[in-house]
């Protein structure tokens, strides 16, 4: 007989209280403390006899030949689930019985993206169940029509009851199932309201155990909140296999798809989607759509070439630097580092002498691209060095390096495929560490039509950037 009690979840890492607290004692936030009705069942007898004996198996004994993926006919999401080597090929696209969980702001396209998934995968796996609990049957039609879907082994189901919905599984039988999204499913067999950390929790452990069970993949839509991150408890994220996040500005047509989490692949791949009428389209070479709209010849633009998992990508860093009449001056940063980016200001003050003390600066990443890495910080100090006094980059030229708190120049990883995708889109001329071009010479690695400038530290690329 199971025994009904009271318990305080913590809706941001799922820790259980048994009484409630201003603040988590798991993730130490506050306010995240709901009530929830747990129903706990009495242990059943132990098991006895040669029935119950469970026999591990050597680890290199176990058969990998099973192991495969099955694309989704979108190269960009395949890119971004990860790859497989199998009998001498890399199988890319989501690995059968995985839950795969997708998240982004309202309107990025998260539905849109599934839809096209689904009728491509049903195009070669057989059955794909798409269930909403947001949309009828009628708006998945419309746009389904829009995106010139018509495969008819896509199913559609309107369910919020997840209980109705393994049914329907099991009718079904799909090899792929779409679940848009997780917060409107229901367990009657647990407490709160739809999007509860209750709910959550045991819809989740369900849709892990269906797909586990039958070898299904599951495909979760999930929200964001107001902060960016995955509403929800972090439980979800721990349950799924793969965590994908969908970023990008509404207004602007381009979209990216990068891995948080993923036990089948890397979480450095990304994927780039321009959104059109048709829907989202993948974009093959990202670096030639980034720079497409930039303007040569004009103070605080720099290029530079940042490395997203195994791609190349060349973005456009922007800088303006203008009088500030506030007492505290701005500082605003959209697509860098706050922080870092703070530090390489410091470092233009302190060891090159450029005043910036009395200057509003704002540093922006264009095309909605967000960079972390180190790697573009040179790019960083020349744009702001270029806007300061009024001075342009060579278009032609590209940027790599780290800078140090002394104004040194650090190498940065994989400059050869940096520099020679530079080299594809037609630049000439690159600034890197010298670190860097001895290894280039060192490799006998040829840029042919590439003139490469070694430096050392910010201040020498300064002076031979702008010549002073």
């Amino acid at each position: 007989m199971a025994k009904t009690q009271i318990r305080f979840i913590c809706r941001n890492c799922a820790h259980e209280h048994l009484q409630w607290w201003g603040q988590c004692a798991g993730c130490g936030e506050s306010g995240t403390l709901e009530e929830v009705t747990v129903a706990r069942a009495s242990m059943p007898p132990p098991r006895s006899g040669e029935g119950g004996r469970v026999e591990a198996q050597r680890l290199r004994d176990v058969n990998l030949d099973d192991f495969k993926r099955w694309p989704t006919g979108i190269s960009e999401l395949d890119r971004v689930l990860g790859s497989t080597p199998h009998e001498g090929v890399n199988l890319s696209g989501v690995v059968p019985g995985s839950i795969v969980l997708l998240a982004g702001d309202p309107g990025i396209g998260k539905s849109t993206l599934l839809t096209q998934a689904a009728d491509n995968i049903s195009q070669v796996v057989g059955p794909v169940l798409y269930v909403s609990g947001e949309e009828s049957a009628q708006q998945i039609r419309s746009r389904s029509k829009r995106l010139g879907i018509s495969s008819p082994d896509v199913f559609v189901l309107n369910e919020t009851d997840i209980d109705m919905l393994d049914t329907a599984i099991e009718n079904t039988r799909p090899n792929v199932v779409v679940v848009d999204s997780i917060q409107t499913m229901r367990a009657v067999d647990s407490t709160g309201a739809p999007g509860s950390v209750a709910q959550v929790r045991a819809c989740a452990d369900r849709f892990l155990r269906t797909a586990k069970t039958l070898g299904c993949a599951v495909f979760l839509v999930g929200h964001v909140n107001k902060e960016g991150a995955i509403a929800g408890p972090r439980v979800l994220e721990h349950t799924v296999d793969a965590v994908l996040q969908f970023e990008g500005d509404r207004s602007q047509a381009y979209r990216i798809l990068r891995a948080v989490k993923n036990r089948f692949g890397s979480t450095n791949e990304i994927g780039v989607f321009e959104m059109g009428g048709m829907g989202l389209t993948p974009v093959e070479n990202p670096s030639a759509l980034l720079l497409s709209e930039r303007h040569g010849n004009e103070p605080g633009s720099v290029v530079t070439a940042t490395l997203e998992g195994t791609r190349p990508l060349l973005v456009e860093v922007q800088a303006l630097v203008a009088p500030s009449h506030l007492t505290q001056p701005r500082r605003s940063t959209t697509g860098l580092d706050y922080n870092r980016a703070t530090m390489v200001l410091a470092v233009l003050e302190k060891r090159v002498g450029i005043r910036l003390g009395a200057q509003d600066i704002f540093l922006n990443v264009a095309g909605g691209v967000k960079v972390t890495e180190p790697g573009v910080d040179l790019a960083v100090a020349l744009a702001t060095a270029g806007s300061r006094a009024d001075l342009a980059v060579n278009p032609e030229t590209v940027v790599l390096g780290e800078v140090g708190l002394s104004g040194e120049v650090r190498a940065v990883p994989h400059a050869e495929r940096r520099l020679q995708e530079a080299a594809r889109l037609g630049f000439r001329s690159a600034v890197i560490p010298s670190r860097n071009a001895r290894s280039l010479k060192e490799n006998g690695t040829e840029l042919p039509g590439m003139k490469i400038t070694a430096v050392s530290t910010v201040r020498e690329a300064v002076e031979l950037t702008f010549g002073s």
